[in-house]
């Protein structure tokens, strides 16, 4: 069965993988699923993220952190705009998670941007999640 919304899934397998303290996992590779893997790597939230050739669309493997302690670095990852109701805004109206603490990643004309990269190019798009 295909999937109609990747990111969705992508956001649902990290957040179950970091729950049961797995420390990778593979996802469905898309350019938009790239794209949020690089800002989450950027940001710190991840070691590091892989592309694997298969036969079909191919896969990321991501290597997740975890705290000197062994606390969980991502706290909670959202959906936020979703494919029945888009949520586009421009780079003022881009919501500041935990105050600052935490990111929204955001699809621009500029590629996959975090929201601190976004208010930095005065850029607006589809806000895709939070992370915190």
């Amino acid at each position: 069965m295909a999937n109609s919304d990747p990111v969705a899934d992508m956001l649902t397998r990290i957040r179950n993988a970091n729950r049961v303290g797995q420390m990778r996992v593979n996802v469905k590779r898309s350019k938009v699923c790239l794209g949020i893997a690089q800002v989450l790597k950027s940001e710190g939230y991840i070691v590091d993220f892989q592309s694997i050739d298969d036969t079909n669309q191919g896969e990321i493997r991501i290597d997740l952190k975890v705290g000197e302690r062994g606390e969980k670095i991502i706290q909670n990852i959202d959906r936020f705009s979703k494919p029945g109701c888009r949520q586009y805004t421009g780079y003022d109206g881009i919501p500041r998670v935990l105050d600052g603490l935490g990111i929204a990643i955001v699809s621009t004309s500029q590629g996959v941007l975090s929201d601190r990269e976004c208010r930095k190019r005065k850029v607006g798009g589809e806000v895709l999640c939070t992370v915190s």
